[in-house]
């Protein structure tokens, strides 16, 4: 195995020997599934409603408690593992919520385990895949009931609220060896899109995780600050005008709470009060209790993988036929995935491989998951929101590439090529992954000289000018910016996401490959360096590369901490900045729309400008990045509506009328059903839908 452990410091060698020591001499024991318990059965859903030769579905909802063996070699890589409290077995123990939803008739599927990485605790495929969901119509088109995939949901999260509405994980509390708590420094950014007077801490963009609690409720040994845009100078805001307290109810200094902060009144004169929106917070503090968070990875692939081997009478799915296992995972779930897989986690028990296939999407890097202290929910490095937190280090390729800093050899495959558990990867990317997330560096060397080989069961897909979260093709047209300039990307990734799902399972079932991987390259002149994008000057749009896009750079957070397995303990806060990578974004058209890539139905016959940028707009920290959103900036219906110095043409210029624009849809559709990045059920939709548009009409 390539990957090389000599890190920079003498005491991250010595923290990796410790390691490797007790992954050496311990004799692996099982680790498993110790129950399941269903507490609720539906059957069937949907109103009864049938999908083509699968028929009927049914849910299954229930929770699964498990454990393992802290001396295991294949657990020993779990961050705290050693300092979690053990039952009278020697086992650490946790229990999560499970969904399960399948043909009635298992052998009318098509014997493929989905499994849906869950992003904050919520189920993200049905409504991802499956267009038109509602509250009254839960399956939309059915999609992926029409395929007949068996769906598996389970918590992973170790740090949410165990509330009705969310899939979560329930995990020990880390101490040390004589009982004690563990204490540690904790960072806390808040950046609220609406004002509030109190916070929750280390909630991030996970509202429903209560945070750490501070070791002592006395601020005089914290530090809080303010600054309006990212690179700004801090301000701080001196101890007496914040408290750990909750002033939801009883004003400033509120009623005490060890996970809340409040703001009172502070700034010029007392002239602010509470947190704005136009204001980055950051919050040094000690918290204590640590979470063993790592544990959410043995839980998944030891679930999984008892679905798929037991013939206990307590799986469901036992008898069912399930002959593979598919990994999906979303965002922060797509990080996760990437993390899961880095780590070793693919290995079961017995060696055998848990996952045939990923499918990790818009995850360009990874995430706080396997960190004393870690902080799943946070965004892992956008420009605005969340920037130094962990996740983009190195490595970031599924081959193994040096980083110049640590001078590490290293890719994301090496210890699931070391075991011969590797899957086959589908890995699809957004515009915004480029601009936010250093995607450039899932295919290039750090020094964005080169571009880099996949491995042959690897293929990396870049959605063409989309943004990170998608967008509905059912949806209408968005109306309000929110707190962006600009309003929100309207090209849709959802048909062609579909087909690659599609195109994976056919891979890990039959062997059938995907189309070639298809991104922006430095070869190909369609990947360059921020100032060579050669956007054109629109009336009205906002172009500042200062912070369109984020810098990708090597954070340095203490000898505790293992960046290249992005693991350990940071007791460097905030992390210092040593070493800025190379960011490349990719080559846009006349129209500001990417050259490179998958360019979809929409982007081949534009309505508009689509870009997976945007900026915020006035009292949001106007100029900064819109964090995760991109832009729609329509063309003019005809040269005469065009603002003046605009100089994309109207749609009357390009398509000259209505049936010209539907000839334009159609002659793209069909050529990505030849590319095998459309199903034709999906073009044919796409079609139907120009027709019945308005545009030109």
């Amino acid at each position: 195995m390539s990957r090389q452990r000599l890190l920079c410091s003498a005491a991250w060698r010595a923290l990796l020997a410790a390691g490797m020591g007790a992954a050496l001499f311990a004799a692996p024991a099982e680790a498993r599934i110790t129950s399941i318990v269903i507490t609720a059965r539906t059957s069937p859903v949907y109103n009864g409603a049938t999908f083509g030769s699968t028929g009927a579905y049914e849910q299954l909802d229930g929770m699964a408690y498990g454990e393992v063996d802290p001396k295991d070699p294949l657990n020993a890589i779990i961050q705290d593992i050693d300092r979690a409290p053990r039952n009278a077995d020697g086992m650490v123990a946790y229990s999560m919520n499970i969904s399960i939803l399948k043909p009635v008739n298992m052998s009318q599927g098509n014997h493929v385990l989905l499994y849906d990485v869950v992003n904050r605790g919520n189920k993200i495929v049905t409504s991802f895949f499956n267009t038109g969901t509602s509250t009254t119509n839960p399956q939309g088109d059915g999609f992926l009931e029409n395929q007949g995939y068996t769906m598996v949901w389970s918590g992973w999260q170790g740090d949410l609220l165990p509330l009705p509405s969310l899939i979560t994980l329930q995990v020990p509390v880390a101490q040390h060896r004589d009982g004690t708590p563990i204490t540690g420094i904790m960072r806390d950014e808040i950046t609220p899109s609406v004002a509030v007077n109190t916070e929750p801490l280390t909630a991030g963009s996970s509202s429903n995780t209560p945070g750490y609690p501070t070791v002592s409720l006395n601020t005089a040994n914290t530090v809080l600050t303010e600054r309006v845009h990212q690179y700004d100078p801090q301000t701080i805001i001196p101890p007496s005008q914040y408290a750990f307290a909750d002033c939801t109810t009883v004003p400033f200094p509120g009623t005490p709470n060890a996970q809340s902060v409040c703001l009172g009144p502070h700034g010029p004169n007392n002239s602010e009060n509470g947190f704005d929106t136009n204001h980055i917070y950051e919050l040094l503090y000690t918290a204590k209790n640590p979470l063993v968070l790592g544990l959410g990875f043995a839980a998944t692939r030891d679930f999984v993988n008892f679905l798929r081997t037991s013939t206990d009478s307590s799986n469901p799915l036992a008898g069912g036929g399930i002959s593979k296992a598919v990994m999906h995972g979303t965002s922060q779930s797509g990080r996760w995935e990437r993390t899961y897989l880095d780590l070793g986690f693919n290995e079961a028990e017995d060696h055998s491989r848990v996952f045939e296939g990923m499918n990790p999407h818009i995850g360009s890097v990874r995430g706080s998951f396997n960190i004393r202290f870690g902080t799943p929910g946070r965004l892992a490095g956008t420009e605005h929101t969340e920037k130094q937190y962990p996740g983009p280090e190195l490595p970031q390729t599924y081959q193994d590439e040096r980083d110049p800093v640590t001078g590490v050899t290293a890719g994301l495959l090496d210890r699931c090529t070391a075991s011969n558990t590797c899957p086959k990867i589908v890995h699809v990317m957004s515009d915004t992954e480029y601009w936010e997330a250093s995607g450039s560096g899932d295919t290039t060397n750090p020094e964005g000289t080169k571009d880099l080989v996949n491995p042959s069961t690897v293929r990396i897909y870049q959605m063409s000018s989309t943004q990170h979260g998608g967008y509905s093709p059912v949806a209408p047209l968005p109306t309000s910016t929110g707190i962006c300039e600009q309003l929100p990307n309207v090209n849709s990734y959802t048909y062609i996401l579909r087909d690659l799902l599609v195109r994976l399972t056919d891979w890990v079932v039959s062997g059938e490959a995907p189309p070639a991987s298809k991104y922006s390259t430095i070869s190909g002149g369609t990947l360059v360096r921020p100032e060579q994008v050669e956007f054109p000057q629109i009336p009205g749009v906002t172009f500042n590369l200062h912070t369109t896009y984020n810098t990708h750079q090597f954070l340095y957070r203490g000898p505790k901490y293992d960046p290249i397995d992005v693991s350990g303990v940071i007791t460097e806060e905030p992390p210092l900045p040593l070493y800025n990578y190379q960011v490349l974004l990719p080559q846009v058209d006349l129209d500001g729309n990417d050259i490179g890539g998958v360019r979809s139905v929409t982007l081949q016959a534009p309505l508009g400008t689509y870009t997976g940028w945007n900026t915020r707009r006035a009292g949001y920290s106007e100029g900064d990045a819109c964090d995760l959103t991109g832009s729609y900036i329509p063309f003019a219906v005809t040269d005469a509506d065009r603002a003046a110095g605009d100089p994309r043409p109207s749609l009357q210029a390009r398509y000259g009328n209505h049936a010209g624009y539907v000839a334009a849809v159609t002659r793209a559709a069909n050529t990505l059903v030849r590319q095998g990045f459309l199903l034709l059920q999906d073009a044919q939709t796409q079609i139907q839908a120009a027709a019945a548009s308005s545009v030109l009409q």
